[in-house]
C-alpha cells in the first residue's frame, strides 16, 4: 500500500479542521473560531491503494515569520516530505483566501484547492466558475462540503493523481514585467550557492526583499552571502524609485493584482455585496453600546440554565454516592478500611464526580457559543478595553476566553500574538480566568450559601476573573511590558447552526478529561489527604490532631485575615495547587460520608464559612496559583523557569490582596 504525506493548509475559518475530522474519524474540536488550531495535528486513513499521514496545519492569512503558528506551517511546507498540500478555502471569501495560496504558489508546493463554504458563496450571489481558476492557478480546483464529505471522493482521487504527477504551482504566477525581471536577476545569483537551492530560488527571492529573518539568517551562512544581499538592497532600492514603495508592498501589490485578474475572469460577483444574515446580526451583537450588555447577559443566562439543568442530576449522583457509602459500610467492619473506601475513595472523588452534569453543562453551553461564532463577537467587541484602556492587543482576550475551559490549551493560544512581550503577559493572564475545575468548587459554596443566586454569583466569580485580569495587564503594561500594542485585526466567522455531533463530541471530550482527573490526580490526592486524615493512629478521623490538622493549623494563621482561617480551608487550598477540584475532593475527605447529606456539604461548610468568608474563599481559588499542569505548560512555552515563577508570585498576591479586601471592607459594610 502506498504511503501519503498530506498537509491541509488555509486561511483561519475555513473547514480544514471538519476536514481532517472527516477523513481520519478523529474527534479534534471543530471551533468556529480564527486560530483555534496552535499546533500541528495528525491522523491516518487509508482510502483505495494509498495510506494517508495528513497533517492539519495552524490557519494562517500568509506565511511570513510574525507567529509561531506562521512559522510552524511554512516549516511544515518548506522542510517537510510532504506529497501534496491540499489548500482548503472559503468559496464566500475567495479573494482574501488566495492571498495565501499565491505564497504557497511561490514555495512551489504541490498544491490542490478545495473550495468549502460554496453555500455561503451562492447565497451571496458569488459564482466560481470552478474550471477557469484552476486553470488560472495552475493546478486542481475540487468543490467540497466539509460538513456532509461532500466532494471528497473526487478530491482524494485528485490528491492521489496529482502526487503521482506533481505540478510546479509557481508556474503561473505573474507578478509584472518589472518585479518579474528583478526577481529573476537575484535568482540567479542565489542558484549560485546549491545550499540555498533546497526550496524554490524566487521564493528565497521574495522572502528576502520581504525582510524575513528567518531566509536573512540563513543566506547569511552562505559563501556568497555578502554578494547576495547587496543585490537585494539595490533591488530594494530601485523598487522604491520605481513605485515609490517599499519592496514589501510592491511585492503584496503584486500577489493582489494576480489575484484581482483572476477573480475578475473566473468569479462572478454583485457589484453592491448583498447584506447577509449575520451582518443583520453584528448590528446589533458588535454594538459598541449594547455588546458588553449582551455578553453579560448571554454568561448570566448560561450560568443559570447550567444549575438548573445540571443540579437535579448532581443531586441525583451525591445520593447515588451516599447510598453506595452506607451500603458498602455495612459489609466492612475493618475501621481503616472503611474510612479508606467510604471516606477516600467515596467521599473524596465522588464528591467531585457529582459535579460532573454541572461541568457537562458548562461544557455544553460555551461549546455551542464558540460553535455559532459568539464568543469571536466577544473578543473583537471587548478589544476597546482591551486596546485602548488596557494597552494589551485585543487577540490576547482569545486565549483568555478559552481560560474559561482550561489554562493549558490557553497558554498554548497565546502563540496567535505576534509581540513577544504581549504572549507572555497574556500568559500571565490566563490563570485569572475561571476554568471549569473551579466550578465544583463554585457548586458547594453556591449551594451552601447562595442557593437562591447561583447564576449570579458565578456570573461575579468569572467577571471578578476577568476585571482582575484587566487590572494587572494594565499595571504591567505600563512597567513591565511597556509600549501599546497594535490594534485588533480579527476575521469574523459568519454564523452558523452549530453542528449537533460537534457540540456534543466536544463537550464529551471536555468531559472525559474530568473523569479522567477524577480517576488519577484526584484519586491519589484523595488517598494521600485520607491518609493524613486517619493518622496518627488513636487520633479522631479528620480531627484538628491528625497530620493533616497540624499542617493545616500551621499555615491557617495566614488565610484569618481572609476570614477563613481554619485548618481545615488552609488544607483545601493547598492540595488544589495540584488540581483546582481537589479542592472539592479535600472537603470531603475531610468531612467523611456520614457529614454529607442530601443537600451536599452545606451543613460541614456552615461550620467553617460564614457567607462572607465563602464568597473570599471563592474569590481566592478563584485567583490564586494554578495547577501544576499550568504552570507546566507555561514552562514549556516560555522555556524559561522565570516566568512560571513570576506569574505564580502574581497570582498568589493577587488572590491575598483581593480576598482581603472583599472580607475587610465586605465586614466594615456589615455583611457577614
Amino acid at each position: 500500500m502506498k504511503k501519503l504525506i498530506v498537509g491541509l493548509a488555509g486561511n483561519p475559518n475555513v473547514g480544514k479542521t471538519s476536514v481532517f475530522n472527516q477523513l481520519t474519524g478523529m474527534h479534534q474540536h471543530v471551533g468556529n473560531w480564527p486560530g483555534k488550531t496552535v499546533e500541528r495535528a495528525e491522523g491516518s486513513f487509508k482510502h483505495g491503494d494509498y495510506e494517508y499521514d495528513i497533517i492539519d496545519l495552524p490557519g494562517n492569512y500568509a506565511l511570513s515569520a510574525h507567529t509561531i503558528e506562521e512559522i510552524v506551517s511554512r516549516d511544515f511546507i518548506v522542510d517537510d516530505n510532504s506529497d501534496v498540500i491540499i489548500n482548503v478555502v472559503d468559496a464566500a471569501n475567495l479573494e482574501r483566501n488566495l492571498y495565501l495560496t499565491t505564497q504557497m504558489m511561490e514555495l512551489g508546493a504541490n498544491l490542490v484547492l478545495a473550495l468549502n463554504m460554496n453555500d455561503f458563496a451562492k447565497k451571496k450571489d458569488h459564482f466560481i466558475n470552478i474550471e477557469l481558476v484552476s486553470e488560472l492557478l495552475g493546478f486542481p480546483v475540487v468543490e467540497i462540503n466539509a460538513k456532509n464529505k461532500d466532494g471528497f471522493d473526487e478530491l482524494l482521487t485528485t490528491v492521489e493523481k496529482v502526487a503521482a504527477n506533481p505540478i510546479d504551482s509557481s508556474i503561473k504566477l505573474s507578478y509584472g514585467d518589472e518585479l518579474k525581471q528583478h526577481l529573476g536577476e537575484l535568482q540567479v545569483i542565489i542558484e549560485q550557492d546549491k545550499s540555498l537551492c533546497d526550496v524554490p530560488s524566487i521564493w528565497t527571492a521574495i522572502k528576502l526583499l520581504e525582510k524575513d529573518s528567518i531566509v536573512i539568517e540563513k543566506v547569511q551562512k552562505s559563501s556568497i552571502s555578502s554578494k547576495i544581499m547587496m543585490e537585494v538592497d539595490k533591488i530594494a532600492k530601485h523598487l522604491i524609485d520605481i513605485f515609490d514603495e517599499g519592496a514589501e508592498e510592491v511585492i503584496a501589490n503584486a500577489r493582489y493584482a494576480f489575484i484581482d485578474g483572476l477573480m475578475a475572469e473566473a468569479v462572478e460577483r454583485p457589484s453592491v455585496e448583498k447584506e447577509t444574515t449575520s451582518d443583520k446580526i453584528d448590528k446589533i451583537v458588535t454594538n459598541r453600546i449594547l455588546a458588553p450588555f449582551i455578553f453579560i447577559f448571554l454568561m448570566w443566562l448560561m450560568f443559570q440554565l447550567t444549575f438548573l439543568i445540571g443540579d437535579p442530576f448532581e443531586q441525583l449522583i451525591n445520593q447515588a454516592f451516599n447510598m453506595l457509602g452506607s451500603w458498602v459500610a455495612s459489609f466492612i467492619s475493618n475501621y481503616y478500611l472503611k474510612a479508606f473506601i467510604c471516606d477516600a475513595l467515596i467521599g473524596g472523588v465522588g464528591g467531585v464526580i457529582s459535579y460532573l452534569p454541572i461541568i457537562f453543562m458548562m461544557f455544553l453551553f460555551l461549546s455551542i457559543l464558540e460553535d455559532c461564532g459568539y464568543l469571536a463577537r466577544a473578543a473583537f467587541t471587548l478589544d476597546i478595553v482591551m486596546h485602548k484602556i488596557v494597552g494589551l492587543h485585543g487577540k490576547a482576550f482569545i486565549p483568555m476566553i478559552l481560560g474559561f475551559g482550561c489554562g493549558v490549551p490557553a497558554i498554548m493560544a497565546t502563540r496567535t500574538l505576534e509581540s513577544e512581550s504581549d504572549r507572555i503577559l497574556a500568559m500571565m493572564l490566563v490563570p485569572f480566568m475561571s476554568c471549569t475545575a473551579r466550578l465544583p468548587i463554585y457548586a458547594i459554596f453556591t449551594a451552601a450559601f447562595f442557593s437562591q443566586h447561583k447564576g449570579t454569583i458565578m456570573l461575579l466569580m468569572y467577571g471578578l476573573g476577568i476585571v482582575v485580569a484587566l487590572i494587572v495587564a494594565a499595571i504591567f503594561k505600563r512597567t513591565i511590558f511597556k509600549g501599546m500594542s497594535s490594534p485588533f485585526v480579527m476575521e469574523l466567522p459568519t454564523y452558523k447552526l452549530p453542528s449537533l455531533k460537534g457540540v456534543l463530541l466536544h463537550t464529551w471530550e471536555k468531559a472525559k478529561g474530568f473523569l479522567k482527573k477524577a480517576g488519577t490526580l484526584i484519586l491519589v490526592c484523595s488517598m494521600v489527604l485520607w491518609a493524613l486524615s486517619i493518622f496518627p493512629m488513636g487520633v479522631n478521623y479528620g480531627s484538628g490532631d491528625s497530620y493533616l490538622g497540624m499542617i493545616g493549623n500551621a499555615i491557617a494563621p495566614i488565610f484569618t485575615p481572609l476570614g477563613f482561617g481554619t485548618w481545615q480551608a488552609a488544607v483545601a487550598i493547598i492540595s488544589g495547587l495540584a488540581a483546582k477540584e481537589v479542592v472539592v475532593a479535600s472537603f470531603g475527605t475531610i468531612a467523611g460520608m456520614e457529614e454529607i447529606d442530601e443537600e451536599g456539604m452545606s451543613p460541614f461548610l456552615h461550620d467553617l464559612f460564614t457567607p462572607l468568608s465563602a464568597f473570599s474563599f471563592m474569590a481566592f481559588t478563584l485567583l490564586y496559583t494554578p495547577c501544576i499542569a499550568t504552570i507546566g505548560a507555561i514552562r514549556q512555552e516560555t522555556n524559561s523557569n522565570k516566568w512560571p515563577i513570576i506569574m505564580c508570585a502574581i497570582t498568589l498576591t493577587t488572590a491575598y490582596v483581593v480576598s482581603f479586601l472583599i472580607f475587610n471592607v465586605g465586614t466594615l459594610l456589615g455583611f457577614h
